[in-house]
């Protein structure tokens, strides 16, 4: 995992490590057994959680009681972003209004027109909105504003979370672009981004802000134009550069406001520069920003070994909703060291975290991985590791039906065999890969229409029932698809029961039949149909 340093000096990181190992250390067999099983057929994309962690279920563990040991010695904390100068709230500097610190970094050129006007009429009508947007941005802000600086990049570009995501690091797209910076699955990982079954570093608050900052550096410098880079950052670089040559092929500027673009780019830096004219000024909108002090809001504390989300909540004094805030990337009810070595806490809350853990009896984590040896139906891996079925399901949101491929992992309760941390290999690399339990199936995926779908129209579409659209989508059975959003249903092939199996030569003959429907008639474009006895399901 990529990550900034842990923000405890060194002397403190080695006691308190040298503690959790000593006090939550317990011998038992390797919680995660390595097999020589394939892997499998097709990752699975994990969706960010849709409840809170704390509703899941926490098993009873069977774990040693650990002895807790006396509280190590803890230094004076530093910030993530510079984790070699210590945190002193009393310093000057610290009382200094953090507003006042963005606008002195001020250095993109302005734009000033009409798109600018729309966007600074649409924040000044919603003085509520933007309230909420600062208030919660006000977690992150400083910590952006540390590394932008570091950079020596303009500090406009700390604000671009509250165009993105209104500075929600949970934000998660139609287009499935996830975090506070909204970055695409394929981009995330390209910036060395883990996605995977336990996290995913496109919600880490460091994390992204690291990656989102190294694209936007190399987007100026490919461009050599902030306006560029920043359309480029929305819209994809490829289309800005094709943008571009068209324009000097026909002899026209190739300058932000001269290009072509869709509606969302030719709004996106408008959007930006609105909301810079209203930190520059707000009196003039009618708005009033909260204050901010020049210091951090959060510390990063390691952790040594596993440990439950909601333990780790209540162990910091924080409400969840807060800890997940600071802490968004967890897939699952558990955080694993290996991949996540610290966790950020605000900075009273990380000497409360320290006490607590060293004076914590009993696991820290009730939770482990599991490795799946073959393919298997769920209600067999349930029986060999002692869970119900519904259980493992819920919590690994396995669809009904379906099978879980050789070599996927699957969160587990941990027991008598299974005690010990999860490895670094599993926390980094954990994938999980479905396929139908039923050998003759056809997936058929498409993509909603301009208008969208509800589930219970496709589910009468290719008659099936609205549960299993549902479920197969990971949506609620009255939900309705977002315009563009790739949907999948199963189909059952009805050779076995005597009917013809529809060849590829009568599949492409319903592929034009669709396609020749006036665009009234339906609502969605076929992207792929095939016929696969073990179609792979992608989320």
């Amino acid at each position: 995992m990529t990550s900034n340093p842990i923000a405890i000096t060194r002397c403190a990181l080695a006691a308190l490590a040298a503690s959790w190992v000593a006090a939550c250390a317990s011998p038992g067999p390797a919680a995660v057994q390595t097999s020589a099983a394939p892997a499998p057929v097709m990752a699975v994309d994990m969706p960010a959680p849709t409840v809170p962690l704390a509703q899941e279920a926490i098993p009873a563990a069977q774990a040693n009681i650990a002895t807790a040991l006396p509280l190590p010695a803890v230094a004076a904390p530093v910030d993530p972003v510079r984790p070699e100068v210590p945190v002193d709230l009393d310093d000057r500097t610290a009382q200094i209004d953090l507003w006042q610190r963005v606008r002195n970094g001020f250095a993109i050129a302005d734009l000033d027109d009409n798109f600018v006007r729309k966007r600074e009429a649409y924040y000044a009508g919603r003085p509520e909105y933007v309230q909420r947007m600062a208030e919660r941005g006000g977690r992150y802000l400083f910590h952006i504003v540390e590394e932008v600086q570091r950079r020596n990049l303009p500090s406009e570009l700390a604000l671009l979370p509250f165009i993105e995501s209104a500075f929600n690091p949970q934000a998660m797209s139609s287009a499935r672009a996830s975090g506070m910076w909204q970055f695409m699955p394929a981009t995330g990982r390209h910036f060395e981004l883990t996605q995977n079954v336990f996290r995913d570093d496109r919600r880490d608050v460091l994390a992204s802000t690291r990656a989102a900052l190294d694209y936007l550096t190399r987007l100026h410098g490919m461009f050599g134009d902030w306006h560029l880079a920043l359309a480029a950052y929305n819209w994809g670089e490829g289309n800005v550069q094709r943008a571009i040559k068209r324009n000097r092929a026909a002899g026209r500027p190739a300058d932000y406001a001269s290009l072509k673009m869709p509606d969302e780019t030719r709004d996106y830096v408008p959007k930006l520069q609105a909301m810079k004219n209203i930190v520059a000024n707000p009196q003039a909108f009618s708005l009033a920003l909260p204050p901010l002090q020049n210091h951090p809001y959060f510390l990063s504390v390691p952790i040594a070994r596993d440990i439950d989300v909601a333990l780790a909540a209540r162990l910091a004094g924080l409400p969840l909703s807060e800890f997940q805030a600071l802490n968004p990337q967890m897939n699952k009810p558990v955080i694993l060291a290996a991949g996540t070595p610290q966790v950020l806490l605000p900075y009273d809350n990380a000497g409360t975290f320290l006490k607590a853990v060293a004076q914590h009896r009993g696991p820290l984590a009730t939770w482990t991985a599991w490795v799946a040896p073959k393919t298997m139906k769920t209600v067999l891996v349930a029986r060999q590791l002692g869970m119900d079925e519904d259980h493992l399901r819920s919590v690994n949101r396995i669809p009904p039906r379906m099978l879980v491929k050789a070599g996927s992992t699957l969160l587990v309760p941990r027991s008598a065999q299974r005690q010990t941390d999860v490895s670094e290999k599993i926390a980094d690399h954990a994938t999980m890969a479905l396929a139908p339990d039923a050998p003759a199936a056809r997936r058929v995926a498409f993509r909603a229409g301009k208008r969208g779908d509800s589930v219970a129209a496709v589910a009468r579409r290719y008659r099936v029932s609205a549960a299993k659209v549902a479920s197969w989508n990971e949506v609620g059975a009255t939900a309705r698809f977002a315009a563009g959003r790739t949907v999948v249903v199963y189909v059952p092939v009805r050779g076995a029961k005597g009917s013809p199996v529809r060849t590829a030569s009568s599949q492409a003959a319903a592929r034009k039949i669709v396609a020749s429907k006036p665009a009234g008639k339906r609502s969605a474009k076929i992207v792929k149909v095939a016929t696969a006895p073990s179609a792979t399901v992608k989320r």
